[in-house]
Parts: structure tokens; C-alpha cells; sequence
């Protein structure tokens, strides 16, 4: 890892962008998945879950559900990116048609300018929410 982190800092590009893999419009990670680098001189590990693009501006929302009514979202702003790990419960959350059902440890990524929702499947769901707007 620190060798790669060097080789970045000395080519200008950030870390991230030597490790993560072209994500497609849905990104799901579940937990103890995803690309994972470990440190040469110590038990540090890393999942790359997504790295911010220039210029983008991230919200952070620590986010909790109950079972029996859908959250429903319009569209945000154009280029809107929503991104969601699950810390307890489960979630069925995406774009209208594109749902997927989430654990915990789960993260996923999907455009927000989309219509959208959440539904929680079982009682105490939380994730922490990152409103990505570019």
C-alpha cells in the first residue's frame, strides 16, 4: 500500500484512482467485500468504497428507517451521486426499478437525479447517507 501511495503522490494522482475499478450506474459492496489494500508495516486494511471527483461536494447524513412506509424521493439536482452503508437492519433502497436489498456493512452507490427510495425491512435500520452533488 505504501508503495503504491508513493507512486501516486510522485505522479500527481490521487491513491484512489490506482486502485478503484470503473464502477457501473448501481454499485453494490457487500460487507467484507470490495477492493481492499493492507499495509506493509501494520494490520491496517482499507475498502475503497468510492473517491470523490474534483469538485464534488458531499453531505453526510446518519440516516434511520422503521418498517411499513416507503421513503419515496424525487429527483435532486443533475449529477446527484447517493452513496449508503448499512449499520444495522436492512434496507431496500435504490433508483425506482433498481432497488437492492442491503445489509449490514453493505454500501451502495446510485444516481440521485433519479426518482428514488428507501424502505426499511426490519425494525432499528440505519446507514449513514453521502450526498454527492457535482
Amino acid at each position: 500500500m505504501e508503495t503504491l501511495w508513493a507512486l501516486g503522490v510522485a505522479l500527481g494522482v490521487p491513491f484512489s484512482a490506482l486502485i478503484e475499478p470503473p464502477a457501473p450506474a448501481v454499485q453494490v459492496i457487500r460487507a467484507g467485500e470490495g477492493p481492499t489494500v493492507h499495509s506493509e508495516h501494520s494490520s491496517y486494511t482499507a475498502v475503497l468504497l468510492s473517491a470523490s471527483p474534483p469538485g464534488a461536494r458531499r453531505d453526510i447524513y446518519r440516516t434511520r428507517l422503521e418498517p411499513g412506509s416507503v421513503r419515496e424521493s424525487e429527483p435532486h439536482i443533475p449529477g446527484t451521486v447517493e452513496h449508503l452503508t448499512v449499520s444495522t437492519g436492512r434496507v431496500k433502497a435504490g433508483p425506482r426499478g433498481e432497488e437492492v436489498v442491503l445489509g449490514p456493512g453493505d454500501y451502495m452507490a446510485f444516481r440521485g437525479d433519479v426518482p428514488h427510495s428507501y424502505e426499511a425491512l426490519a425494525p432499528g435500520t440505519s446507514f449513514v447517507l453521502v450526498m454527492q452533488h457535482l
